[in-house]
């Protein structure tokens, strides 16, 4: 591994130890954060429609992810689309990250942090 990315250990036994990158985590949360309807792309403007285009390390854009004692801390910039109501659009959002990480990885998430960068005028409420 370079030596500017982290792994965090999730099992360690007698047939191995198993760790996932941070860019892994911060990937698992922009995909989760960009299922929720009403958030328009990440604040690095990645959409799921673009990730087969651009590739899977484009959605850790936007997103911060620090692991301490088991526990992930996630700062996610999202850019909403106009009409939503951003406190409903974050709580989702929150939930999503916090259900697909703890999922996935068994990491425990202490903190999902929502900063709203932009309002997207081009996908608003049909």
């Amino acid at each position: 591994m370079a030596e500017d990315r982290k792994a965090y250990r999730i099992k360690d036994d007698t047939l191995g130890e198993v760790q996932i990158a941070d860019e892994v985590v911060a990937i698992i949360a922009g995909l989760a954060a960009t299922e929720v309807e009403g958030v328009s792309s990440m604040a690095g403007n990645i959409t799921n429609e673009l990730v087969s285009k651009l590739g899977m390390k484009n959605l850790s854009k936007g997103i911060k992810v620090s692991v301490a004692e088991g526990r992930v801390n996630v700062d996610v910039a999202l850019n909403i689309a106009f009409g939503y109501a951003i406190p409903e659009v974050s709580a989702k959002v929150q939930e999503k990250i916090k259900n697909a990480i703890e999922n996935m990885t068994g990491l425990e998430v202490a903190a999902v942090n929502i900063r709203i960068a932009a309002v997207d005028m081009g996908k608003g409420r049909k």
